[in-house]
This record gives C-alpha cells, structure tokens and sequence, in this order.
C-alpha cells in the first residue's frame, strides 16, 4: 500500500504485518434455522448471494435526527483538517454512534448471520459528498483486517438516500464463495479510496447489483463479498454508516481487539477489550 495515501479506514494494517496472521479466510455459511427478525429466505439469499437488503432500521424522524447528529461531527471533523471519509471508530469516540452499534433491530438482524455470541468492532463513515471524484474500487474487506475465522459482517446503514445518481454501493453477487482474490496496488491517479483493488472483479460472480436504499433502511453483507463505488457526480452527498460486528469467537490481531465491544451473548474467550460507552467511567 502507498503510504503517502492516508486509508479511509482509520488503521488499516501494512500487508507485511498481515502475512504473518494465519487467518482462515473462508465464507462461513449461515446455520440459523430459527431466525428471530430476518426470514429464512433472507438468509438462504445471503448464503447464495453474500448480501440482504433492505432492511428497514430507522424511521423517517428517527435517520432525521441522527442525520443532524452525524452533520455536527462532519463539520467539526473538516474544520479540524479532516476528511468526509475520516470519521473511523466512531463508536469509541461518539456516545450517539455507540447507541447505533447497539440498536435492537440491528443487532437481532446480525444475531441471525453470527449467532448469539456476538462483538462490534467498527464504526466508520463513508460519506462522499457532492462532485468527489473518488471511488472505491471493487474490493474484499476481510483481506485488510487482521481477523480470523472471516466470521464478519458489514451492516451499511443509509443517512442519506443512496441511488446509482450519487453513487450508491454495488455488489457482485456469489464472489463471497470465492475466498480471498488477489488485490493489486492502486495509483494516485486512480483516485481511488483504498489503496487496493481487484481487476476484472466481475469474473468472480454475477452481474453487479446496485444497494440502493432510502434513507434508514440497511444492507448487510459478508466480509468476502467484492464490493465498490462510483464517484458521486451528483449534486447529492451519499453518507452511509458502516458497522461492523463479528462472532466472539474471531481473534484479533495487531490491537484490534481494542475496537471491539459486547453487543450480544458472551465473549467467552476475552478476545475483545468490551470498552464503556463513551462518555461513561473509563471511556
């Protein structure tokens, strides 16, 4: 990875540090026969297609006001020197994204992917705003982060309304079955987000599909599944928030595990800090 790219996604460990983690980075399908808020058609879709949507989580009132929350962040994060897509870990910095994290709806949906035993380790806004020429190119997350077993899955929240006019989030669907492809080294002049990208990505599944949601609606999608986005030339922002969870069972590497907290059921084995609220004693 270039170095002189900052990473959208706060820390994103070096390649070689990575290749020292034996990481089981295989799709691990759903089990749950007795789902207590998806149906089992959802799942049989995630299974075979690596991703849901949408799924309903807010309310019209309920996204207005969080929109206001996260417009307040956004703003003193650019007055600070930051970047719309800089606002990472945002559950250990922010009490109101902590409360997201952890919301019923949210975490019943994932408790139905991972099982009862379950962490949130992520928090991150990806917000492209009117005009950015940014992209992100087709990718799989569960090869940036040091993990293991890949027993993840990204809940992708809309703020505001995303459609393909500003640049909603597109999938391949099946790629997930595919384990681990190889990522190659972006260019500054690719203006892409990340530093990685996958050729020909479209080889690996079918046809991309648009996640086009409304605002306070959800996808979720798998770890594996290859995922981007186009630039926003619209004259709309696109702000989703992405929220991260996993089985407790998964191990963390390199300090991550300082990310995680217990949103469900036990974490048996200690592999994850459980930070307070913030705000709250020792937060």
């Amino acid at each position: 990875m270039e170095s002189a790219k900052p990473p959208a996604r706060g820390y994103v460990p070096d390649p070689d540090d990575l290749t020292h983690i034996e990481r089981d980075l295989r799709f691990h399908p759903v089990l749950t026969q007795h789902p207590q808020f998806l149906t089992l058609d959802q799942l049989a879709h995630y299974n075979q297609h690596g991703y849901i949507r949408p799924v309903l989580i807010f309310t019209d009132d309920e996204i207005t006001a969080l929109r206001a929350r996260f417009d307040e962040v956004l703003a003193q994060t650019l007055a600070s020197g930051g970047s719309s897509y800089s606002i990472a870990t945002a559950h250990r910095k922010h009490a109101f994204v902590y409360d997201i994290l952890k919301h019923p709806k949210i975490i019943a949906a994932v408790c139905d992917i991972l099982g009862p035993d379950v962490i949130g380790w992520g928090a991150h806004f990806f917000c492209k705003m009117p005009h950015d020429g940014k992209k992100v190119d087709w990718h799989q997350d569960a090869v940036f982060w040091p993990l293991t077993p890949s027993k993840t899955v990204t809940v992708w929240l809309a703020i505001d309304d995303a459609d393909p006019e500003n640049a909603n989030m597109r999938f391949i669907p099946g790629s997930h079955k595919h384990g681990p492809v190889m990522h190659l080294p972006t260019s500054a002049a690719e203006d892409n987000v990340l530093n990685l990208k996958i050729e020909n990505a479209e080889r690996f599944g079918d046809a991309p599909v648009d996640d086009s949601l409304r605002a306070g609606e959800a996808s979720l999608h798998s770890d594996l599944l290859l995922h981007g986005s186009e630039p926003n030339n619209s004259d709309r922002r696109r702000c989703g928030l992405t929220l991260r969870y996993c089985a407790a069972e998964v191990k963390a590497h390199l300090g991550w595990d300082d990310k995680g907290i217990l949103v469900a059921g036990e974490d048996r084995a200690g592999n994850w800090k459980n930070h307070p609220r913030p705000g709250e004693a020792g937060g």
